[in-house]
């Protein structure tokens, strides 16, 4: 049997699953600022515990690996890597954006429409992609400032269901009848199972030492307006 950690830190939520044979067994999940750094390994023994399982029992263990937030994703993917290198295991990388879609569109087998996951990037920014009922990648993710025009041509010719955290908030910009927003939360390792297990069957594994989280965008660091004292 295929067991594979899975780690997803890409935004607010911070979860963690044991996955068998591409189904997923135990999950922890919670939601909170800065919760990853102090939670994560915490959530990792408690998923093994619950699956009755030894970190020697894994076959792998999978990353969400972006895009997302900048600090969620190096706490994530700096954790996987030291498990990997720690148990000599193999690493797998699953994209942040075709997780979530694929997440839904597990959730909604009778679902014909295109789904569009967002992650919320700040202010009308959002990394995004858009996928066929299939889970076929018609638009590769990207980062979109979103205004009016915004999938026109797209909402014209179908419907489309907008998820994820950056949803909502864009609910407002692109208005047209085609368009539904759903803010549940698909950042979540359980959702990572189906392709996780995919990639190991693959063989499609990452270089421990030289694999690094998909920004997408380079780190902004800003600097306070505040007068020093």
């Amino acid at each position: 049997m295929i067991t594979i950690l899975q780690i997803e830190t890409s935004t607010q939520y911070c979860s963690a699953a044991i996955s068998m044979d591409g189904k997923t067994s135990t999950l922890k999940i919670a939601s909170g600022q800065n919760l990853h750094a102090g939670s994560l390994t915490l959530f990792i023994d408690e998923v093994l515990k619950q699956a009755d399982l030894q970190y020697t029992d894994l076959s792998a263990v999978a990353v969400s690996k972006g895009p997302g937030s900048y600090t969620g994703l190096r706490i994530g993917v700096s954790t996987a890597k030291g498990l990997c290198y720690g148990l000599d295991k193999p690493l797998i990388a699953v994209d942040t954006i075709q997780m979530m879609a694929d997440g839904f569109l597990n959730a909604n087998p009778d679902f014909n429409d295109l789904v569009c996951p967002m992650i919320d990037a700040r202010r009308l920014e959002v990394y995004t992609a858009l996928y066929s009922p299939m889970g076929d990648e018609l638009e590769p993710v990207s980062a979109k400032i979103i205004d009016e025009n915004s999938y026109a041509p797209e909402l014209r010719a179908s419907k489309i269901t907008f998820i994820g955290d950056g949803a909502l908030k864009c609910q407002p910009v692109i208005a047209n009848p085609n368009a539904t927003f759903l803010g549940d939360n698909f950042n979540s390792a359980a959702n990572m199972s189906g392709l996780a297990y995919q990639r190991f069957q693959a063989g499609a594994f990452e270089d421990v030492a030289y694999f690094e989280p998909f920004y997408l965008k380079d780190f902004m660091i800003t600097v306070s307006k505040k007068k020093p004292f």
